[in-house]
């Protein structure tokens, strides 16, 4: 079972910035779309963001203008640069590999292949 590791997140004021970070030590990531979801407590999981092989990425409608992801495959590594930070954005961000069916991602258009990482943690507040 390839980990996911994810790291990056914080405690920060709104309309801060902050960069997430992904990889799979020892797995390579080049193959699969990648992705980046949400969980805020007592709420369903919610897709943030998507990125293909090609680089052409989808985003939520919430984070879009706000939001971008990129890969560095020299690295390995999936990022999320999240910028102009809302309390609404509190959650619990995890990464997943995987592919990308062609519909919208807020329509279920990701999906994982195995597990998301366990995540971590952004709070935003005043």
């Amino acid at each position: 079972q390839v980990q996911l590791v994810e790291s990056g997140g914080g405690l920060v004021h709104p309309g801060d910035s902050l960069r997430l970070s992904c990889t799979a030590p020892g797995y390579p990531l080049d193959n699969y779309a990648l992705a980046w979801s949400r969980q805020a407590p007592g709420k369903e999981r919610e897709a943030v963001s998507s990125i293909n092989l090609n680089g052409t990425t989808d985003y939520a409608d919430a984070v879009k203008g706000r939001f971008t992801i990129s890969r560095d495959k020299s690295k390995n590594t999936v990022y999320l640069q999240m910028n102009s930070l809302k309390p609404e954005d509190t959650a619990v961000y995890s990464c997943a590999k995987g592919w990308l069916s062609g519909a919208a991602l807020q329509a279920g258009g990701f999906r994982p292949l195995g597990s998301w990482g366990q995540g971590t943690q952004v709070t935003v507040s005043s």
